[in-house]
């Protein structure tokens, strides 16, 4: 399977007070999690899969650690949020459909497979976990279909946290660039996503990975739990 995947990095990575770029972050296991990420991409969807990772803050570091990937600049990292990070992306990806994720989570590689199915079918969707909903989190709840509805940080009575993991379809993709290009700089890719749903009717599944594990990295005891899952 030849796919399309993003990782987002553009970012300063501020809260886990690192000097490089958070994805560059190493772990117990001695990978970062970006290489963590490559590899499990490579393992979901063999050495074809194209890589493109989004870079602004001190980019030179991820592009000299991984210098076969393919890269877009985010050249206003520190004024924009994750949502113009990934408009940059899709717009140089072609027609087809594209993975994404943010570049510091750290997850179980049976996510990716489990993936798959979706992928084939090309179906758009959101990967959460049901086991935990924190307030700091980006959280969803379901309409009446069990497809997505809403999915943001700000969302009363989420079901979920989604894990910053997501797919979005050949079909879906144009609709999503065009959200993206209305929405805030300062907004996250979540909120693109909510108003192609809200508004042009895009279903978005929601791929339950409950069982497996997936830790956004954002403050110091989060790189813990991540390591405490890797041992």
């Amino acid at each position: 399977m030849t796919i399309q995947t993003v990782i987002l990095a553009a970012g300063m990575g501020t809260r886990l007070g690192r000097a490089l770029p958070k994805s560059l972050t190493q772990l117990s296991d001695g990978r970062t999690i970006m290489q963590q990420q490559h590899e499990n991409i490579r393992a979901a969807f063999g050495r074809d899969a194209r890589i493109t990772t989004v870079v602004g803050y001190r980019a030179e570091t991820i592009i000299d650690a991984f210098p076969d990937a393919h890269y877009v600049h985010n050249e206003r990292y520190d004024q924009t949020n994750t949502s113009k990070s990934l408009l940059r992306a899709l717009s140089e990806t072609g027609r087809g459909g594209v993975l994404w994720m943010n570049g510091d989570v750290v997850f179980d590689p049976r996510i990716l497979g489990r993936a798959v199915a979706h992928i084939e079918r090309d179906e758009s969707f959101v990967t959460v976990n049901t086991s935990r909903v924190s307030d700091e989190e980006v959280k969803y709840t379901l309409d009446e279909n069990g497809f997505i509805q809403e999915l943001s940080k700000t969302v009363v009575g989420g079901i979920g946290e989604a894990v910053g993991i997501n797919y979005i379809s050949r079909a879906d993709k144009r609709t999503l660039i065009q959200q993206l290009q209305r929405v805030d700089d300062q907004d996250y890719f979540e909120r693109g996503l909510e108003l192609a749903i809200a508004e042009n009717g895009v279903r978005v599944q929601a791929m339950d990975i409950s069982d497996l594990y997936a830790v956004e990295v954002d403050f110091a005891e989060d790189l813990e739990r991540a390591n405490e899952v890797l041992a």
